[in-house]
């Protein structure tokens, strides 16, 4: 399979080289830019590049003209890095299209984790119609979720709601994000629909429904290997 290209855009070489390191030990290729004007000439010069991994402060122009530009003509995905921890900067980012939204210092596990998350959620990184974690089975093509070879019997919304906890495991996911993936874009429900299925979800899990950590303020955690 042809490896997808990933474009990285940071002014600062260290960084760049770290997320490369990364990316390239888990079979993407990798291109580098050092400044807004250089990510929009390498992006519309390959064409295929995959998703894209932008700073916000550099020379030139910043990470929000590139997406503003991007955006004009592509829905690729995009990963904003900044330093800042600004509340209206990740609203600003959302507004313009961004796909996550990660504060620095970071760690590029999770980096690496979020971008597979990304891929897999576009359908541009193949779904495993089999996933496992912590000793939990789950076959997505049968709809089947299996613990020590025992079947365990999940509602739809379980189901789906475990699959994306088991994608993104070590991710600190927020009740917002989680009513987004697992429900829909337009669905105006509050924290409570989510609380009220992880509970049951845990419940009928067992000893492994521990696997899901509770992040107070902000929503779950899949702590499985």
């Amino acid at each position: 399979m042809e490896r997808l290209k990933i474009l990285v855009v940071d002014d600062e070489s260290r960084m760049r080289k770290l997320v490369r390191d990364f990316l390239v030990k888990q079979n993407y290729e990798v291109l580098e830019a050092g400044d807004g004007e250089q990510a929009l000439d390498l992006f519309f010069e390959h064409k295929d590049i995959a998703l894209l991994i932008l700073d916000v402060m550099m020379p030139k122009m910043d990470g929000w003209q590139v997406c503003r530009e991007i955006r004009g003509y592509s829905k690729v995905p995009i990963i904003m890095l900044t330093a800042k921890g600004d509340e209206r900067d990740e609203l600003q980012g959302f507004e313009l299209g961004v796909d996550e939204y990660i504060t620095k210092p970071f760690s590029p596990k999770i980096l690496v984790a979020r971008v597979e998350a990304i891929l897999r959620r576009t359908n541009l990184l193949a779904s495993e119609d089999v996933i496992t974690a912590g000793g939990i089975e789950l076959n997505k093509a049968a709809h089947r979720v299996q613990i020590d070879g025992v079947d365990v019997e999940l509602s739809y919304k379980e189901f789906e709601l475990l699959s994306y906890f088991i994608e993104n495991k070590g991710i600190a996911l927020s009740r917002e994000k989680i009513l987004n993936h697992v429900w829909n874009y337009d669905y105006f429900g509050d924290a409570r629909t989510i609380d009220t299925h992880v509970k049951k979800l845990r419940s009928k899990l067992g000893e492994k429904g521990e696997l899901i950590k509770t992040i107070w303020g902000m929503g779950y955690k899949f702590d499985g290997e």
